[in-house]
């Protein structure tokens, strides 16, 4: 999926887990399928997963980012009213695999790239409630540091002009460059909140009651309180959508900016998966055929 991509098989999975931490040694351990991008993942026993990523060069700057991840994920799971992973250990590079990985405990669900919850009403609910909850939780002083999602929509015009170039005869880049200069100085109106930051399809795990469990809650950091609405555009209908900006009251313009925020995502997944792995692609182009619908775009067709 990703140029330079790293490898790492069964085998030496394995080997890694073995020498390393010889208390898992007699867990069976099997690979995966699933619509991550940037980990190669394996279940290890019942309780665990492992994760090796997939792109990186400096395994001391890997190392960092991990150990950061799993701070995170573990202020993740105390607070989240929904299970999410707790971090067990990290790994070292060996046997070929030149990086650091992990290890965490697994949580139950079908991910939402294969069970689509858009007319859920309990699903909606149960993803108000989270928000609710995350953006109620201690910033303890934090706020926005990074470059990516979650800060200052027109830092993006450089990646979203890459990706109107690439989307040439993938979708209608006309018609998303006048959404983009629409959107990109859509006003920062509130305080940073605490958010996951990419509540996306393979993130969110289902069960029949609802939402059943979070992934990948490594990001949770302050940011823009709109960026995890990213989520009701990839994972609900115009009703649920609704359900969802009720309870947590979001204004004009914090509701605005998620749209934005889920824009900026999606356009970038048509075509930087459309080959490598096309789930992802389509989840993509579905959340932008929701975005292009809303009555609040409308105005970009008038001007």
């Amino acid at each position: 999926m990703h140029k330079g991509q790293l490898d790492v098989s069964g085998a030496t999975a394995r080997w890694l887990i073995d020498e390393q931490f010889p208390q898992f040694r007699d867990l069976p351990l099997r690979p995966l399928a699933s619509a991550a991008t940037v980990n190669s993942i394996f279940r290890l026993g019942e309780g665990l997963t492992v994760r090796f990523p997939l792109i990186g060069e400096d395994a001391d700057e890997t190392r960092t980012i991990l150990r950061a991840e799993m701070t995170a994920c573990a202020e993740f799971a105390a607070l989240s009213p929904v299970p999410a992973p707790h971090p067990i250990a990290i790994g070292e590079p060996g046997h070929d695999y030149p990086l650091p990985w992990s290890i965490q405990t697994w949580v139950q669900g079908q991910d939402a790239v294969e069970e689509d919850p858009a007319g859920s009403e309990d699903f909606a609910d149960d993803l108000a409630n989270l928000l609710l909850v995350l953006r109620e939780a201690d910033t303890r002083g934090r706020r926005f540091g990074g470059t990516g999602r979650g800060g200052h929509l027109p830092d993006h015009d450089e990646w979203l002009g890459i990706c109107f170039r690439k989307s040439e005869g993938l979708l209608d880049v006309s018609r998303l460059r006048r959404v983009w200069a629409f959107m990109r100085p859509l006003p920062e109106v509130d305080d940073d909140v605490m958010a996951h930051g990419d509540l996306t399809p393979p993130n969110v795990l289902l069960d029949r009651s609802g939402l059943a469990g979070v992934l990948d809650t490594g990001g949770f950091a302050a940011a823009d309180p709109a960026l995890d609405l990213v989520s009701v555009w990839h994972l609900l209908d115009e009703r649920g959508r609704s359900r969802v900006r009720d309870r947590l009251a979001s204004s004009e313009a914090q509701w605005m900016r998620g749209m934005a925020w889920a824009f900026q995502q999606a356009v970038g997944l048509v075509w930087y998966y459309a080959d490598t792995n096309p789930s992802m692609s389509q989840w993509g182009r579905r959340t932008l055929e929701r975005l292009l619908a809303a009555p609040e775009l409308q105005e970009c067709d008038r001007g």
